[in-house]
């Protein structure tokens, strides 16, 4: 008589279980890092507190004209009679060297530099997703030209070009309306050199990935059956550089923040009456004894969004590693 092994439960139980698709096994690796999972939540409250921190929360009275104003207009609400007066009930981060809303202000010039890490990071990506893909697919001289201008511009000082522009042109260019907000031609400045800037390095993580790639079954079945380089890249290249690509986009975020501080706290970033954290902090560096919630409150958002970034980062990177050593 033939004896037949059952399964146990646990074959039985994976045997019914549909297997996880990429995108499932990457949020279980990225849930599983604690440091990024506390980084993202801190960008949701952040991304509260910028959007949703005007139109509900910073409203008061403004002496100069005479009634109480809501939003941007009471950020820049400047009553001399109430400068530099300390955290308190009326005013809870306190106010500045003119008497402006720091609370206010902080929901404010964190949307701007927000914006400007956003989208040039944005520029970045694109600019440097492109040129890497272009670059491999095609090679040749395509591929030679883009490599060197690339290399060539890998040589330019990001920080030296980006105070040099930011002084010559940031006062020259007009204010522009963005969703209601008005913003000084030194905000446009700082996003065109940032993210002009800083897509080399993507470039050339994208080209190496490409390069491999187009050697793939797939890519060379759909060459022979006529399928359009256009197609192929879209469809077939890009979906499988995500990776580099999403990682790249999140520290490309934390470090345009920190350049826009960088200029700004030097006075040539972003020029008033639109503020930023790091506008806040250039006007703080004389009181940092004497009135420290000047350059504190702006201080610990830049910082705060920083290492979220970073974390994030740090974590999407593990979770799109098919090797990562994080168990699922």
């Amino acid at each position: 008589m033939t004896t037949v092994a059952l399964p146990s439960t646990a074959e039985a139980v994976q045997a019914i279980v549909a297997p996880l698709s990429p995108g499932e096994l990457a949020w279980r690796r990225f849930r599983k890092h604690r440091m990024a999972m506390a980084g993202l939540v801190t960008l949701v409250l952040l991304s509260l507190y910028v959007s949703l921190g005007g139109p509900l929360l910073s409203q008061g009275y403004c002496t100069p004209i005479g009634r109480t104003v809501r939003g941007e207009a009471w950020a820049n609400c400047n009553d001399t009679s109430l400068k530099l007066q300390p955290p308190s009930a009326q005013h809870v981060f306190g106010t500045d060297v003119i008497g402006r809303d720091i609370f206010a202000r902080t929901i404010y010039g964190g949307q701007i530099s927000l914006l400007i890490g956003g989208a040039a990071a944005l520029m970045a990506v694109i600019v440097g997703t492109l040129a890497g893909v272009v670059a491999a697919y095609y090679g040749g001289w395509v591929d030679s030209l883009l490599m060197r201008f690339t290399e060539a511009m890998l040589n330019i000082p990001t920080l030296f070009l980006l105070i040099v522009t930011a002084k010559f042109f940031g006062g020259r260019l007009p204010s522009v309306n963005f969703f209601g907000r008005e913003l000084t031609g030194s905000v446009l400045v700082i996003i065109l050199i940032i993210g002009g800037t800083s897509w080399m390095y993507l470039a050339r993580l994208v080209r190496a990935n490409v390069l491999s790639l187009r050697e793939m079954d797939y890519v060379l079945a759909a060459q022979a059956l006529g399928v359009s380089n256009t197609r192929i890249i879209f469809a077939h290249l890009l979906p499988n550089t995500l990776a580099p690509i999403i990682v790249s986009t999140t520290l490309g975020v934390a470090n345009a923040i920190l350049s826009e501080a960088y200029v700004s706290f030097l006075g040539l970033g972003v020029q008033p009456p639109t503020a930023s954290w790091g506008n806040m902090l250039e006007s703080s560096y004389k009181y940092l004894e004497t009135a420290p919630w000047l350059w504190f409150f702006p201080g610990t958002l830049v910082l705060l969004t920083v290492l979220s970034v970073n974390f994030v980062g740090d974590g999407l990177r593990d979770a799109f590693d098919p090797h990562s050593s994080r168990h699922l």
